[in-house]
């Protein structure tokens, strides 16, 4: 029988970023330098492959420090955590490794640097993501406010209206922030922002190249975790750029051929913690029922690298 034609645009830049490499790669080299079991503090990166190919390698995923002991090292995630976490650790004198992505860590320093000139922070973020409870855990309580939506911005409760500063999550939509920012600077107009954009490029790019695409393609589909939060902005910006069907798949197995029924174009695209191995096995999927032409949609080149902590690149 012969298969339907289809165009699978390929979004690029797709995929890890690279403070999801670094992550990884953090754990991998502290299970090669101390051996398993090394324990990781919340999920490495927001991604059940990735988390269950280290668990295979010896590492061990808990949810607080007090589930690890005080004679094995301990890496903490790659969306950051709040001061009280390597200050326990330090106490305990554990050996601890931080992965927080340095896009993150500048996210705390600039918070940090605001609440020494004296100003409140507001966070625009999601209430309980890591990286929300990370952030605001950096400095004390009710210095940091949090923020999701414009709607939030009208009931805000502040300190001084003329001391303030915000800072955002790194993963949002670029689009949907810039509504809650222009909120925020209408009601509080000596509001101070980033000097640069806390939206991370990779977040910012996956985003560009989603747009591009959507509006050509009659469904698209993004590789990613349901909690991932960079994988879920990449849905909803596809559907507010007019591609009639948006869905998050974490695996092949996941993809609702019924709701594709009928389209000649499809989206593909992934999280910045998702595998090219999963996007691959998409494709193959789609290619089994379709007669497939790639065509890639390229918006951005990424060449960023980041360094590993010193600790893993000394001799034990």
């Amino acid at each position: 029988m012969q298969k339907p034609p289809l165009t699978l645009y390929l979004a690029a830049p797709r995929g890890f970023c690279a403070g999801v490499d670094r992550a990884i790669k953090i754990v991998e080299m502290a299970l090669e330098k101390w051996g398993a079991p090394v324990f990781v503090r919340h999920e490495i990166v927001h991604n059940k492959f990735v988390v269950d190919a280290l668990r295979e390698k010896g590492a061990v995923f808990v949810e607080e420090l007090d589930e690890c002991p005080n004679d094995r090292p301990v890496i903490f995630s790659a969306h950051g955590v709040p001061k009280s976490v390597p200050a326990t650790a330090e106490r305990r004198q554990m050996i601890y490794v931080d992965a927080t992505c340095p896009l993150v860590s500048k996210v705390h320093i600039e918070a940090a640097r605001h609440h020494e000139a004296g100003l409140q922070i507001v966070m625009i973020g999601h209430a309980g993501h890591p990286e929300t409870i990370g952030t605001m855990g950096q400095l004390p309580e009710g210095e940091v406010v949090l923020v999701e939506t414009v709607a939030d911005v009208a009931t805000l409760s502040v300190r001084d209206p003329l001391k303030l500063a915000f800072v955002t999550q790194t993963t949002l939509s670029i689009d949907d922030t810039a509504d809650v920012v222009a909120a925020l600077k209408t009601r509080f107009p000596a509001i101070i922002g980033p000097h640069k954009e806390d939206i991370c490029y990779a977040t910012t790019n996956r985003q560009e190249a989603v747009k591009a695409m959507a509006a050509k393609a009659d469904a698209m589909l993004v590789v990613g975790a349901p909690n991932s939060s960079n994988s879920k902005r990449l849905v909803e910006v596809g559907a507010k750029m007019g591609c009639n069907y948006a869905q998050l798949v974490q695996r092949a197995i996941d993809i609702d051929w019924r709701a594709l029924e009928g389209i000649t174009s499809l989206g593909l695209t992934a999280g910045a913690s998702a595998p090219e191995l999963l996007v691959n096995e998409v494709i193959d999927a789609v290619r089994a029922r379709y007669d497939v032409t790639v065509e890639q949609v390229e918006t951005a080149v990424e060449n960023v690298e980041f360094k590993v902590p010193r600790i893993l690149r000394e001799p034990a």
